[in-house]
């Protein structure tokens, strides 16, 4: 019997599987291999997920190193890029890394690097710096826990629909064009170093997450995976908040998701003097209800250099609460403090002097930063009120929450809900679960039974596209106001007699 025979038979045997495919990379060093330590190998099989296809014998070790198994998780935002190590024997997480995408140089948002990618030698580019950021990533996590690349298994990758193109080095020309058609939304398995330059060895697969459509991608199917709620019965709601908002209704029985556009505002963009959520960002506020003086709280209690997306919603809510501001997001000027003025901008309320942080000027927050923060929310709670309505709920129909991202992990839910941005469901029912994106690529790196679910949740998701739902311009325009021109519809608010 030939020796891949001969291997086939014993797995066949002793671990009942059947109709395994050697690959070409385990042929050429089989013999070898076999016969280094009589015949006792450790072999790395890759499991299929769809009927038909077979089991792949993707890597064979002499002797035993069952005990030597790894896997990676990666979460590819737009703006940072996570990753975590696995033991895949036990589950266990042993190390994590992040940084900021390397595409960043080229664009904030999905549309300026779509664009960039259209332009010759573009799509290589990025490509390329998606692959470095993410071999960075790889670098550190093995040399933290002293693993070789030749132990990693899988790679399993999950990223908005853009990011996966370009990742990939798929054109995403039409991802930003209407009617909006990815090059494809499921991907084979495939392998990390030949094909993709991913730093690990030639067996490692990498594993990408599928997408819903253009703007639902595979970091939201990994986060519904990650957050449990394809699994549960209570109607819930799933929203993961940044420079574009997705949204999904559903349970354990239909799924519906739908994405809406909210600029860069929750992410520090477009802001007078919007910055990261890094040091020196204002991150949380407060004022003297009678002189109207703020106290700011800065990540890393530096001096105050800006404010970041979390600091806008504070700020705003804690303003119009105390009605510095109205519902229009005008300023009251028949306040008696200083800290209203006329700007360059219009009115503007100054959060600190530049004497007392020592910098080249005021940092302010003024009418024209205050309008893009409630066009942003708008956006976000009508997108939610449309994909409610097409599915024939109410908010009153939902018992859960779960709000996802970097912004929707530490949201203020008392500002979400004084400024109209989140529904008024009780605080009870909301769930933070962190990065559902790399919470979800784990869970899937770790269980084969976790990669079919997902192929399963992803056929039974409903997309709305909410441009083409005429419903979603009337809830925008409704919600251009703090918290909205319906005031019932947020009975906690309406309650504590705003100004």
């Amino acid at each position: 019997m030939a020796d891949a025979g001969r291997l086939i038979k014993g797995l066949a045997d002793q671990y009942d599987e059947n109709g395994m495919v050697v690959e070409l990379q385990v042929l050429r060093k089989l013999r070898r291999i076999l016969r280094e330590d009589d015949f006792r190998v450790t072999v790395t099989l890759s499991r299929p997920v769809r009927r038909h296809h077979r089991t792949r014998v993707i890597n064979i070790q002499a002797g035993n190193w069952t005990h030597r198994n790894f896997g990676l998780a990666v979460d590819i935002g737009t703006t940072t890029v996570y990753g975590q190590l696995l033991d895949l024997n036990t589950g266990q997480v042993l190390a994590e890394a992040g940084d900021y995408n390397a595409q960043m140089s080229y664009g904030e948002d999905v549309i300026s690097r779509i664009i960039h990618a259209e332009r010759a030698g573009g799509l290589e580019l990025m490509q390329s710096l998606a692959v470095s950021t993410i071999n960075g990533i790889i670098e550190k996590l093995l040399d933290s826990c002293k693993v070789s690349r030749d132990e990693i298994s899988s790679i399993t990758l999950a990223g908005n629909t853009t990011m996966t193109h370009l990742f990939l080095g798929l054109e995403p020309h039409n991802i930003r064009r209407s009617p909006y058609v990815p090059v494809s939304t499921f991907f084979p398995p495939i392998r990390a170093r030949d094909d993709l330059g991913l730093d690990l060895g030639r067996h490692a697969v990498a594993l990408v997450f599928p997408a819903i459509s253009s703007y639902v991608g595979g970091d939201i199917v990994a986060g519904i995976m990650g957050s449990g709620m394809y699994r549960t019965d209570a109607q819930t709601l799933f929203i993961d908040v940044g420079t574009n908002a997705e949204i999904v209704i559903g349970n354990r029985e239909w799924l519906a998701c739908a994405a809406c556009s909210a600029g860069p505002a929750f992410e520090g963009g477009g802001i007078t003097h919007g910055m990261r959520a890094s040091a020196g960002a204002i991150e949380d506020f407060s004022i003297n209800p009678r002189t109207f003086e703020p106290m700011n709280i800065t990540i890393g209690n530096k001096p105050p250099g800006g404010i970041c997306g979390l600091g806008l919603l504070i700020i705003v809510a804690t303003l119009f609460e105390h009605g510095v501001i109205d519902p229009r997001g005008k300023f009251n000027r028949d306040l008696r403090t200083p800290r209203i003025r006329q700007g360059k901008s219009g009115y503007e309320y100054v959060l600190a002097w530049k004497d007392e942080i020592r910098g080249e000027s005021d940092i302010v927050i003024n009418e024209a930063d205050i309008d893009n923060f409630i066009r942003a929310k708008a956006a976000i709670y009508a997108g939610i009120m449309t994909l409610l309505g097409n599915v024939g709920l109410e908010v009153t129909d939902l018992e859960q929450v779960i709000l996802a991202g970097a912004f929707g992990s530490y949201i203020d839910l008392d500002c979400a809900m004084t400024v109209g941005l989140l529904p008024d469901v009780a605080p009870e029912k909301v769930k933070y679960v962190g990065n559902g994106s790399l919470m979800g690529a784990r869970m899937s790196g770790l269980s084969n039974h976790i990669r079919k679910d997902v192929v399963d949740v992803v056929h039974r998701m409903t997309s709305f596209e909410l441009s083409e739902v005429d419903s979603f311009k009337d809830h925008y325009v409704a919600s251009l106001f703090l918290p909205h021109t319906d005031i019932s519809l947020f009975p906690s608010v309406k309650k504590r007699n705003i100004p």
